[in-house]
């Protein structure tokens, strides 16, 4: 459920047209993308094969990064060697300039573009930036996979009994669709990766993925990755439900992000760790941008080579044509102010076996297809909830990126984040509270958490904190 709860601050709360809208242009001030209308008839529903009598209408573009890119390359390696830094990893290595190895790498990038922006039939300017594309359902990037090509998305499940079918939908909680337009029925909305983001990443190979962890570890911090959390172990579990207060954390840097979420995870903490990851994050590497923004994450080898972030690669199959998944979150909380939370429920469809994702009361957004996992395929044996951060220790010190409200967790209402009326799915299709919930965080000197039970909250906790400071140098 959606929740502004300024009221509760004085409560007993623990402290079928046939026009379309295609906008691009290029402005280098946002470093987005900023469009210009033109309208064009759609003649017939498009198909990969008939791009052109698709409705996307082309537009006049400044010209893009990439072929500019190639063309400074392509003089400067005729006039003298070059000098640069690789700026893809966090401590940064002189290198001999290659201008062949960057057209590579230039070439694969427009290769990965062509593949994760499908053909829209409209798009969307949304007032962050970022341009919604309305895609087919059917041509969303999950059917790119050898198991689901040809196939159409499943029809709704049996949902957990204890879930309440009359709150509040909320689809309207991001800021592109405060543009007034939205999505048609049969498309689902995609924001558009741009050069720009790929351009950020690390590497393309890596772009839309979390890092490879070495010995992943619930209670340890691995590879600068650093945890406020709460968990419960030791059963089978088929799925989970909380309500996460939503913050604008600070990030220090590009190459960190702060994150608050759900892991649904299984298997042992090595190579063969499956995870489902739902939740809000600040990540300037992969947006572009400090706006919190709604995400999924799945992996099936502890983030080495399967699985991504959002709808980047074949994998989460989008079914809701409101919510589009990887796009900023309005409204967000504020310190001593209004305070706003979202609520996600995954859990396991006893039918099919495939992992569903639903936001507010009664709002799907998709499903990860069972076949994606290894352990998962069969129910999790560990359920999270909390924040992340990533610390590169830039200059030496611990980082100054905040976690949650960027305040300790002593600090209370209002003041520090929260994940409220934490719940899990049992064998039965159940949504039950938490018997055994434990609280750990790796470093409580810079983020920390402490949780509590009362009535109206269920299970809940609060946590985060502000990183470097006099307690962690």
């Amino acid at each position: 459920m959606l929740c502004w709860m300024d009221y509760l601050v004085g409560a007993s709360f623990p402290k079928g047209k046939t026009t379309r809208s295609q906008w691009c242009c290029f402005d280098h001030r946002r470093r987005q993308h900023q469009c210009t209308k033109t309208e064009t008839n759609i003649q017939q529903q498009p198909t990969p094969a008939t791009s052109s009598n698709m409705a996307s209408s082309s537009c006049n573009i400044s010209p893009p990064i990439i072929p500019i890119f190639v063309f400074f390359l392509l003089v400067s390696s005729s006039f003298c060697p070059v000098r640069s830094s690789e700026t893809g990893s966090l401590h940064a290595k002189n290198q001999t300039f290659r201008p062949e190895v960057e057209l590579q790498k230039l070439k694969a990038i427009r290769e990965l573009l062509n593949k994760i922006n499908k053909p829209p039939i409209k798009s969307i300017q949304s007032p962050d930036g970022d341009i919604i594309d309305c895609v087919l359902l059917h041509h969303q990037p999950a059917f790119d996979h050898p198991r689901l090509k040809g196939q159409k998305p499943l029809d709704p499940p049996e949902r957990p009994s204890g879930v309440n079918p009359n709150g509040m939908g909320g689809e309207d909680f991001q800021l592109w669709s405060m543009s007034g337009e939205s999505c048609p029925e049969g498309t689902i909305p995609i924001r558009r990766t741009s050069e720009e983001d790929m351009l950020r990443a690390s590497s393309v190979g890596r772009f839309g993925r979390k890092r490879p962890r070495r010995r992943v570890r619930r209670d340890s911090t691995n590879n600068g990755h650093e945890h406020a959390a709460g968990y419960v172990s030791g059963d089978q579990y088929y799925g989970a439900k909380a309500s996460i207060n939503v913050w604008t954390p600070r990030v220090s840097n590009q190459y960190e992000f702060s994150l608050s979420q759900m892991w649904v995870i299984s298997g042992s903490f090595g190579d063969d760790l499956n995870t489902i990851e739902a939740g809000w994050q600040v990540s300037p590497e992969l947006y572009g941008d400090n706006y919190p923004r709604f995400f999924t994450y799945w992996t099936t080898d502890a983030y080495q080579a399967t699985g991504c972030y959002n709808l980047l690669c074949s994998g989460f199959v989008q079914t809701n044509n409101r919510i589009a998944i990887g796009a900023a979150i309005s409204p967000t909380s504020s310190y001593n102010g209004g305070q706003f939370d979202i609520s996600l429920l995954i859990w396991k469809d006893p039918k099919h076996g495939n992992w569903w994702l639903e936001f507010g009361s009664g709002v799907l957004v998709g499903y990860w297809p069972s076949f994606l996992f290894t352990h998962l395929r069969d129910h999790a044996s560990m359920v999270q909830f909390g924040g992340e951060v990533v610390n590169s220790r830039a200059g030496g010190f611990h980082t100054s990126t905040e976690m949650g409200s960027g305040h300790f967790a002593g600090q209370g209402f209002g003041k520090a984040s929260y994940f409220r009326n934490l719940q899990v799915v049992d064998w039965d299709n159940n949504l039950i509270p938490l018997s055994n919930l434990r609280v750990l965080a790796d470093h409580p000197n810079c983020y920390d958490i402490q949780g509590g039970i009362n009535r109206v909250w269920g299970n809940y906790f609060y946590y985060g904190g502000p990183g470097r400071n006099v307690k962690c140098p």
